[in-house]
């Protein structure tokens, strides 16, 4: 135990804010009034903290074994600075990537993907409208303007992903994974489409539902509750969007995924695919024990993916990648931002929770969200995770005439069109 004590007080000196841990036995390791205090009620995640298991930490602090003092940027960097290696450097052994594609494919069922689908989205309406934007928009904003609020770079990014898919009056367009609604609203109200949503939270389908009535929009904008493998008997579309919904679907699953998008896309479309992806180019999620956090307290089912595996599970399934743009960065703000505005409105926001659940439970949500909010915040700052718009298209086949004679290709030769 002393070796123990003796390399933590190490630890705590390099970190790059001053911190302090106090023992369940009532001893204290470093300065008085530090940025962040650590206080144990319990030894258990002791070890975890001296070797840099930050997830086990977090784990602690969910559970309350541990109760932690400081503000959101000040912990994250304290945790940032215990790690002993870089969380997204593992390369899996081949009995690694056979266990994880076995454990892929029991995790991703129909029935398992809607209940944790539903564990997640379906916690309190209330709870995320505290601290999202007016639309509800949950997905990485787009700071067009470094000036924006997030409610305006929410704005910002559905009719960035509207003028990429170049939607038209008129046009049939789908959205995996629709969630309270925003994108589909927006290409309704804003470029004329017949918008047509799904979604496997029950709580945003209802939402969904009564906004289509307030608004008036009833044949415009249309949701289901639809899982994206049981599309049999619906016509293609001519556009396709979705956002933040693969990091849902699976490893094992990914190329089913993609077929399913070319088969219900007409020859000719575009769709847009945007979702986080693995920072590393091997690692199936952060190390350290914080893809372990996410997985049992935030998003069971999660699997990340390095971008060049999305892309070529696209390829392969028979779509052309047109357009890939990272937006790393503008999460890394919009989580932040959603992490200032919960910790701003902690007491309403246990209040909520406490409606809905016993105290223990809210509680528990509560310290995992503060904690899942700002680490990721800080996962998309330093690169250990990303985030990819992929823009991709189903070749019609049909060559070009005029000046495009033989280019076979009805996406615009430049980006002009997205941004003028």
């Amino acid at each position: 135990m002393k070796n123990l004590l003796s390399t933590l007080e190490q630890h705590l000196v390099r970190l790059p804010v001053t911190a302090s841990v106090q023992l369940s036995t009532g001893e204290r390791i470093g300065p008085d009034n530090s940025a962040v205090q650590l206080i144990f009620r319990s030894p258990k995640a002791l070890a975890a903290l001296v070797d840099g298991q930050v997830g086990a930490v977090g784990a602690a602090i969910v559970e309350g074994w541990v109760d932690v003092k400081g503000q959101a940027r000040d912990i994250m960097a304290a945790a940032a600075g215990i790690l002993q290696s870089d969380p997204v450097s593992h390369t899996p052994t081949w009995l690694e990537q056979t266990v994880s594609k076995a454990k892929s494919l029991a995790m991703h069922t129909l029935t398992r993907d809607a209940e944790q689908i539903q564990f997640h989205y379906d916690l309190s309406d209330d709870f995320y409208a505290l601290w999202l934007d007016p639309r509800r928009v949950y997905s990485c904003a787009y700071f067009k303007d470094l000036e924006m609020s997030l409610a305006q770079a929410q704005e910002a990014k559905l009719d960035h992903i509207c003028r990429k898919l170049q939607l038209k009056p008129g046009e049939r367009f789908w959205d995996i994974g629709s969630g309270w609604g925003g994108l589909i609203f927006w290409a309704a109200e804003h470029y004329g489409v017949q918008a047509h949503g799904i979604t496997l939270s029950r709580n945003q389908y209802d939402y969904v539902q009564r906004l289509i009535a307030e608004k008036g929009l009833q044949g415009k904008v249309h949701v289901e509750l639809r899982d994206y493998r049981e599309m049999d008997g619906v016509k293609p579309f001519d556009k396709i969007g979705s956002v933040g919904m693969f990091e849902h679907v699976g490893s094992a699953n990914l190329p089913e995924y993609f077929k399913t998008v070319y088969t219900m896309l007409k020859p000719g479309g575009l769709a847009l695919i945007h979702g986080i992806t693995a920072g590393g180019v091997g690692n199936a999620e952060v190390g350290a024990g914080i893809g372990d956090f996410i997985n049992r307290y935030i998003f069971p089912g999660g699997e990340l993916m390095h971008v060049s595996r999305v892309l070529h599970d696209m390829g392969q399934s028979g779509l052309e990648m047109v357009d890939t743009e990272n937006l790393r960065p503008h999460y890394a703000r919009t989580l932040w931002a959603w992490s200032d505005s919960l910790e701003a409105q902690l007491p309403q926001a246990q209040r909520i929770l406490e409606a809905q659940y016993d105290a223990d439970k809210a509680a528990k949500a509560l310290r995992a969200y503060r904690l899942y909010l700002a680490g990721c915040a800080m996962g998309f700052e330093r690169g250990w995770v990303a985030l990819h718009q992929m823009l991709c298209t189903r070749p019609d086949g049909n060559l070009q005439t005029g000046p495009l004679k033989g280019a076979q290709s009805s996406y615009p030769f430049n980006r002009e069109y997205i941004y003028r």
